[in-house]
C-alpha cells in the first residue's frame, strides 16, 4: 500500500447544462469571475484571485433537478455554496442576474436559489 497518495488539486466543479456559454454567462454576472475557456460545448470561469473554478458542459439530455428532493424525480447530486456578507443583497443580485429564489427555504441565515437551468445553489452568512 502506498504511504502518501498522489497529489490531487481540485481544478473545478462541472455543471451539465443545455448551453454552457449561456450558463457560464449567468455565473459570470453572479460572481464577477472571468471566463477562461469558451467553446461550443464547454466553458469555464475562475475567481480573479485564482483557485477552483466552475466549468459548464453540454448535456443534450439534461433534466433539471427538483428542489427539494422528491421521490421519482431528478435528484440534485451536488450544489454550490457561496458565503456572502449580506444575505438580502446577495439574493437580490442573484435574482437580478437570472436566478430564482427556491420556493422551499429551510434556514434563516441561508437561501436556496435556482440558476437559470434549475441547479440549486446556496448563499449563506458567515458561521451558518
Amino acid at each position: 500500500m502506498q504511504k502518501d497518495p498522489p497529489t490531487f488539486t481540485l481544478s473545478g466543479v462541472v455543471l451539465d447544462c443545455p448551453d454552457p456559454r449561456e450558463l457560464a454567462g449567468f455565473y459570470e454576472r453572479l460572481l464577477g469571475w472571468p471566463r477562461v475557456q469558451d467553446e461550443e460545448d464547454w466553458a469555464k470561469i475562475v475567481p480573479r484571485s485564482g483557485g477552483t473554478g466552475i466549468s459548464f458542459q453540454t448535456e443534450p439530455h439534461f433534466t433539471a433537478p427538483v428542489w427539494p428532493a422528491t421521490p421519482g424525480a431528478q435528484q440534485t447530486q451536488s450544489h454550490l455554496d457561496f458565503e456572502v456578507a449580506d444575505l438580502a443583497a446577495a439574493v437580490a443580485h442573484a435574482v437580478e442576474c437570472g436566478a430564482q429564489l427556491a420556493p422551499h427555504q429551510f434556514e434563516e441565515d441561508c437561501r436556496v436559489l435556482l440558476d437559470p437551468v434549475g441547479h440549486p445553489f446556496c448563499v449563506f452568512l458567515p458561521g451558518a
